[in-house]
């Protein structure tokens, strides 16, 4: 029988404590603000006994997933975390990770790239590395943060995917804010997560395979169309273990999740910490009377254009909020992902696209307040306009 104990936690504690019942075989890390507090916490577990993990502090990020990918390409469940510039630094190994097909899980927590400099929360991180190959799970609070890691694992280790995941939340506003949060029992959660069967390890000396090779033109392609399909079948997978966990807490998880969406008119997109703050503006508007819903994006990567669709075509009028610039683009990278899934459409709300955030500028109950009441004169324009229509909330003039 499943038990759950609720705790004060921060969301890295959360993080760090999702590592401790996964207990993988090595973690290999660099501190950077605002992760640094995950693998402090994850470090006292190595050192107090509770985990076998070998945790290895190395000189850079780089450094760090070239160590993931080694650890993995050996057949050992691997994870680390990292934030912002240490993403970035990664940048080059991030694709090697995807590419080499390694089941790594990456804990991100959301920061700001430079420059100037800035640690504080943004999504031009993760956002940055939606091509490379990973899946990309968001989380809204600390607990989502817990939940998504243990099922990071299992997605990533599925035979059927064996791709890398990341799972993001945002610098500051939830890794350093104490929450009250419902945990799984150890074993539960170790039942759930299972235990690692590594497919072709380097170093069975039984099976002989190679990793990293030179790959030109005559099998790049192919083993690139392999990568498609693994995210492909990643659909399938995610929804299968997003059930299977939801057995175990009492939720209900999926792609988006929408709230009040059977006769909402205007609607708000959006991820992580934002939701909470927008959910606070729609359940005083329905008190009201007023026909607002939310949707909360929880994949990023693999995006299903089918579900968004079905989500939001009956609304009047829809706001994507980005917490990321996508320079020299037509609006952030949510916005341009959700506007593309209506192409086909014939029915199509109004769509305002909104960059929100960066640097960590606040998003209030306020601006989610200004927000809605731009959608209802939204809501009166053309039908089908996707309008062309960019914003930036919270900018000084």
């Amino acid at each position: 029988m499943t038990k759950k104990a609720k705790r004060a936690m921060t969301g890295a504690e959360c993080s760090a404590e999702a590592m401790k019942q996964i207990n993988p075989d090595v973690v290999a890390a660099y501190p950077i603000t605002p992760q640094t507090p995950v693998m402090h916490t994850f470090s006292q577990f190595v050192a107090d006994g509770a985990v076998e993990t070998e945790f290895i502090t190395v000189e850079s990020e780089h450094s760090a997933m070239s160590a993931c990918v080694g650890s993995a390409a050996a057949g050992a469940r691997t994870m680390t975390a990292t934030s912002a510039n240490g993403l970035a630094l990664m940048w080059e190994v991030v694709y090697i990770a995807a590419s080499t097909r390694l089941p790594i899980v990456m804990n991100v927590v959301n920061r700001a790239l430079s420059g100037p400099i800035n640690i504080h929360c943004d999504h031009s991180d993760s956002m940055g590395c939606r091509d490379s190959g990973w899946i990309q799970l968001y989380s809204e609070n600390g607990e989502e943060a817990y939940e998504n890691t243990l099922m990071a694992v299992r997605i990533a280790e599925h035979k059927d995917v064996l791709l890398p995941v990341m799972v993001c939340q945002d610098g500051f506003i939830t890794s350093h804010s104490v929450e009250t949060v419902e945990l799984l029992d150890d074993e539960s959660a170790k039942a759930f997560v299972k235990e690692h069967e590594a497919v072709d390890p380097l170093l069975n000396v039984e099976n002989p395979v190679t990793y990293g090779p030179l790959d030109l033109f005559d099998y790049y392609f192919e083993h690139k169309m392999q990568q498609v399909d693994a995210m492909e079948h990643s659909k399938r997978v995610i929804r299968e273990i997003f059930d299977e966990f939801g057995t175990l807490t009492g939720k209900k998880y999926d792609f988006f999740e929408g709230e009040h969406l059977e006769d909402a008119e205007r609607i708000i997109l959006c991820t992580n910490s934002t939701a909470g703050t927008a959910r606070v503006v729609v359940e005083e508007l329905r008190a009201k009377g007023e026909k607002a819903g939310l949707v909360k994006m929880r994949v990023f990567r693999p995006f299903l254009n089918e579900e968004v669709v079905a989500k939001l075509k009956n609304a009047k009028a829809v706001a994507v909020l980005d917490r990321a610039a996508s320079f020299g683009g037509y609006g952030g990278p949510i916005f341009m992902e959700v506007r593309s899934a209506f192409h086909e459409e014939k029915e199509k709300p109004v769509m305002i696209n909104y960059i929100y955030g960066l640097g960590g500028r606040e998003m209030d109950t306020t601006q989610i307040k200004t927000i809605f009441s731009e959608l209802s004169a939204a809501a009166n324009s053309a039908p089908g306009d996707l309008g062309s229509v960019i914003r930036y909330s919270g900018v000084r003039e």
